[in-house]
């Protein structure tokens, strides 16, 4: 069922994501950057060049280009007005923009695709952004999600230098990118199950070693660099428990 939001509430919740835009500065962040890359990676192997899709949030675009690219035309709808414009600047003429929130989004169409990229961590409630996703997919259609992972190497290791009380504890740059939770792949399974999904694929993300500013350290630094990524990237399937990010790939 569509969440019925006050109008204050949704001024607050578009005002909160126009704060978060000074944050995100993917263009100047490599480990960002990378990952973006790599859930791309995951997702092209199902797309078929003459379908449709959704985009849930667009950030900066760097996502939206990759998938426009591979789709024939691409609707993204985000909630905050600075982060359209941003995308807007790539001039992509296959996509097109729509200013709302995920769980107040009523589009008169239906997508083959839907992708939901680093979204269920910022949301007010997860399983209303699910069900609108589920709503606008065509019979058969796809959903795309990833999120961060409470279980990333990077977390157990802050977790055992005594730095967080727990693995699902809201770390400082959580609270500055705007994270609300973070997920297990327990909690996201959960999630999707509940949201009437059926996930037909899961894994991790890149290996990740150490805290978000570590890794861009040592990338600007050349010491990680693209075979060594790419090993990560490996690890991340061999061990998604410890992976930086989990993927599901879900139908209903």
């Amino acid at each position: 069922m569509k969440p019925s939001y006050r109008s204050t509430e949704l001024e607050q919740e578009q005002e909160h994501l126009n704060k978060l835009y000074s944050k995100y500065t993917l263009n100047e962040d490599s480990q960002t950057r990378a990952m973006r890359e790599f859930a791309f990676q995951i997702v092209e192997p199902y797309l078929d060049s003459g379908k449709c899709g959704l985009e849930l949030g667009c950030s900066d675009g760097y996502f939206t280009e990759m998938l426009g690219s591979r789709l024939r035309t691409l609707d993204v709808v985000d909630g905050s007005i600075k982060f359209i414009e941003a995308a807007r600047q790539r001039n992509l003429s296959n996509v097109s923009y729509h200013h709302a929130l995920f769980e107040e989004f009523a589009p008169t169409t239906q997508y083959d695709y839907v992708f939901a990229s680093y979204v269920l961590e910022h949301v007010l409630d997860p399983l209303s952004v699910l069900g609108m996703a589920r709503r606008v997919l065509k019979p058969g259609g796809l959903v795309f999600i990833v999120v961060p992972n409470a279980r990333a190497l990077s977390r157990q290791l802050a977790l055992h230098m005594g730095l967080y009380p727990d693995l699902t504890t809201l770390t400082e740059n959580d609270l500055r990118f705007g994270h609300r939770r973070v997920y297990s792949r327990v909690l996201l399974d959960r999630d999707t199950e509940a949201a009437g999904f059926r996930t037909i694929a899961q894994g991790g993300i890149m290996l990740k070693i150490l805290a978000d500013f570590q890794m861009e350290k040592l990338i600007d630094l050349g010491i990680l660099g693209e075979p060594q990524l790419k090993g990560l990237l490996k690890l991340g399937f061999e061990y998604p428990d410890l992976a930086g990010s989990l993927f599901s790939v879900c139908t209903h």
